[in-house]
């Protein structure tokens, strides 16, 4: 675990005003990862940090000179187009720069001028994946998600026995993810319409959202090279917002008995700044289980788990329609909970991914699930909130939702806080569905 240093001192300030601002999602003691470009360049995208309502150019702050020693070899890493060898080079590279850049953009900082032109206002930029992601696997470790899904059918069910046991996952597609602003089209598949007997090919009715974390993957593992739980966090890191969008009436019938296919496939969306695990360490919390519930088998317990394997991450889920966007009204807020509640910790879900023999790269990306909450407003998912789609949701205007309309946007928010640490975000996820295309054949 990350021990606490000067980098999360919470009475540091930056010179950059904007970053001092109470809601700034980006003070001096957060420093997250992305990679962007200005938004009307044809260039190359390079690495950059979030300060204030700025980003830091990371490839014209090494052309400075300024950042010398380990860290400058670091600084040349994280300033390439993609993150993946900075995402690998691992605590020994991370940490450095984060000690470098704090010191460049803190107040009373030495060549604040020559640091200032390395500036690019957020408003102005564009933003890639931040890496090239080898494989993305998708986990499914919310108790609350997973209860309120099964009791929308059984309302006494409890969870399948193995999900007290493991952390359950399947393997995603990594082609149809993108970033911030994905507007993806509604997917066609095959699903029983309600009443029917036979199933149809037909365009999703039943289209929803997942707000969950994504995990990234540091320095990676060999084939047959299991990750022990107490080494797991160094192979951690960073974390981003993401949405797993789904398609439930095709879920539903695909995945008798195996796992999501088309439901899953269309369209994974990941905000573009990765928050590192170097700045969420104030935010780190106990991790444990009721005395009479399942404890976890060796594998996937240690001491160090127990003691702060937990993350207090604030997760809110909004939604835009497209009728309230025309009408000038703000998004409707949907729920809100924390990461805090999972069932299991991102440190486990990594050890477990390994354990049997999978090799991990730099960049992978480990979905946490839907993360929901013990109470009525913290459901991550709005099969959950509109009881599939039998209870639908006020959404403001007269406007109801069981399922996702077409020019629905949904916003996914972050951000950690509490007395004695500065606040830190992880600005938004936000994406939008677009009508069904034509299936082939028919256009």
């Amino acid at each position: 675990m990350t021990r606490l240093d000067a980098t999360h001192d919470p009475s540091r300030r930056s010179w950059l005003a904007s970053a001092n601002v109470a809601t700034c999602d980006f003070p001096v003691q957060n420093l997250p990862y992305a990679v962007l470009r200005p938004r009307a360049s044809h260039g190359p995208f390079r690495g950059a940090v979030a300060i204030g309502d700025q980003a830091l150019d990371l490839a014209a702050l090494a052309a400075t000179g300024l950042v010398t020693g380990s860290a400058a070899d670091a600084l040349a890493l994280a300033a390439e187009p993609t993150l993946n060898a900075f995402m690998g080079a691992g605590p020994a590279a991370w940490q450095p720069l984060r000690r470098a850049l704090f010191a460049l953009l803190a107040q009373g900082a030495h060549a604040q001028d020559t640091v200032r032109a390395c500036l690019l206002p957020l408003a102005d930029v564009q933003y890639a994946v931040p890496a090239r992601i080898g494989d993305y696997t998708d986990f499914y470790t919310s108790l609350d998600h997973a209860r309120n899904c099964m009791r929308i059918m059984y309302p006494d069910a409890d969870v399948t026995p193995n999900f007290r046991w493991l952390p359950q996952a399947y393997h995603g597609r990594v082609s149809t993810i993108g970033v911030s602003g994905q507007r993806f089209h509604r997917p066609h598949g095959q699903f029983v319409p309600r009443g029917a007997s036979a199933p149809v090919f037909a365009p999703c009715a039943a289209m929803d959202y997942e707000c969950e974390l994504g995990v990234w993957v540091g320095p990676g593992n060999a084939a047959g090279e299991p990750i022990g739980l107490a080494d797991a966090e160094q192979h951690l890191f960073g974390i981003c917002l993401l949405n797993d969008w789904s398609a439930r009436d095709i879920q539903v019938w695909e995945m008798q008995p195996l796992g999501p296919f088309h439901a899953k496939n269309f369209a994974t969306t990941v905000s573009p700044w990765i928050v590192t695990m170097d700045a969420l360490a104030p935010y780190r919390r106990p991790w444990s289980r009721a005395a009479d519930d399942v404890q976890p088998l060796p594998y996937l317990d240690a001491p160090a788990n127990r003691a702060q394997g937990a993350i207090d991450i604030q997760l809110e889920v909004l939604l835009h329609s497209a009728q309230a966007q025309e009408a000038g009204r703000a998004p409707a807020r949907l729920s809100g909970t924390s990461f805090r509640h999972q069932y299991w910790t991102a440190a486990q879900m990594l050890a477990h991914h390994a354990a049997g023999g999978c090799s991990l790269q730099p960049a992978d990306l480990i979905g946490t699930g839907t993360i929901s909450g013990p109470t009525d407003g913290e459901a991550g998912a709005l099969i959950e909130l509109a009881r599939g789609g039998q209870r639908p949701v006020d959404i403001g205007g007269g406007e109801q939702r069981g399922f996702l309309a077409d020019g629905d946007t949904v916003i996914l928010r972050g951000w950690c806080e509490q007395p004695g640490a500065a606040r830190i975000g992880f600005g938004e996820c936000r994406g939008t569905v677009l009508p069904a295309m034509a299936p082939a054949g028919a256009r």
